[in-house]
């Protein structure tokens, strides 16, 4: 098993050095995700005159506003890495914009997502893995072994959770900081721990993000609006995130050194998504270099097919979420995957085989 160290050593001299460069445009493009979804509020302000047999043609922009909180997600998130913008202030202030449709802080994305997630990916201390089957059957573990897609869930359930699991990932670390903010919290896989600085941070852009819901509800001021406008594309980008969420890792094996071709995924996606969506599926790719400019992502996936074709999980998004429906979703140990009650035995799949 080798670390993310190892791979950088032998990958970083062979990447051009402008794949380090902070991509601007990126933060264009989120601007034009910002103006889409003002478009469908204006015009969700107004729905409340539409014809009830009209309401269909709105539709289609409750989709396009779904995508534009998926990507309004996945640009802060390359922008929290440093590969848009450099200033750290302004980042986080786009960030506080770009992520309250996620009612994620900026600051508890970096605790949870950049300081741990990456650091001690799919390991004991990953906020972000699957709860272990030992571990206490709290209502977190319980809601998520209700709606996350395995081999037990039931479909309704997994639909609905696929509208709502993200708001319940991140209200659990919410809660966990702000309420306790100690290493016991146990209704999370790992609990995150921050400084009294960052807890009072993390308050108070929680609050701000609190103001910007509430101006866009009362804005809209109608129910059908909210509906289509407000609460329908919310759900349909978190269904879009959650789906790279699951099969970024969830598949994997656990592991305690931080071997990113051991336990993350890359995914074949058609290039519309990975064209709207800033390469996201490549996440082998971005783990081993969190700050690289994801338009480069190909390039160094070529190199991984090169140097580890033997190590690279690199599957059909279609195949891996049919893995997820065909196996448990509880780690009983770093190999072995089983259910809410523990009588199934699966071991992690073969990802390089597939």
């Amino acid at each position: 098993m080798l670390t993310q160290l190892d791979y950088v050593k032998v990958l970083r001299p062979l990447l051009p050095p402008e794949a380090f460069i902070p991509n601007f445009s990126k933060l264009i493009i989120l601007g034009i995700n910002v103006l889409i979804l003002l478009l469908g509020w204006a015009i969700a302000q107004q729905l409340n005159l539409w014809s009830f047999y009209w309401l269909w043609l709105y539709l289609p922009l409750t989709l396009i506003m779904g995508n534009s909180v998926v990507a309004l997600l996945f640009s802060c998130h390359d922008m929290m890495h440093g590969s848009v913008i450099k200033n750290p202030r302004l980042a986080d202030f786009i960030a506080l914009i770009g992520l309250s449709l996620l009612w994620m802080p900026p600051t508890l994305w970096k605790a949870v997502h950049n300081h741990k997630h990456h650091t001690q990916t799919n390991s004991l201390q990953d906020p972000d893995r699957s709860y272990l089957v030992q571990q206490n059957n709290t209502w977190g573990k319980w809601i998520q072994n209700l709606v996350i897609p395995s081999s037990e869930v039931n479909g309704l359930f997994l639909a609905f959770g696929m509208l709502t699991a993200w708001g319940t990932h991140t209200f659990r670390h919410l809660t966990s900081i702000l309420f306790f903010n100690r290493n016991d919290v146990d209704y999370v896989p790992a609990a995150v721990v921050v400084s009294p600085a960052k807890r009072r941070l993390i308050a108070i852009e929680t609050f701000w993000i609190a103001v910007i819901h509430l101006s866009i509800l009362l804005y809209i001021h109608n129910p059908i609006g909210i509906l289509l406008g407000y609460l329908l594309p919310i759900g349909i980008g978190y269904a879009g995130v959650m789906f790279y969420v699951y099969t970024n890792h969830f598949l994997c094996p656990m592991t305690d050194v931080n071997d990113p071709l051991l336990n993350s995924v890359s995914l074949r996606m058609p290039k519309i998504f990975d064209l709207l969506h800033f390469n996201f599926s490549y996440h082998t790719e971005h783990h081993l270099f969190p700050g690289l400019n994801s338009d480069y992502y190909p390039d160094l996936q070529t190199l991984l097919q090169t140097h580890y074709s033997d190590q690279f999980n690199l599957i059909p998004a279609g195949k891996a979420w049919q893995l997820l429906l065909k196996t448990p979703r509880h780690y009983r140990d770093a190999q072995t995957l089983t259910d809410w009650t523990d009588q199934k035995t699966v071991v992690c799949p073969s990802l390089t085989k597939v």
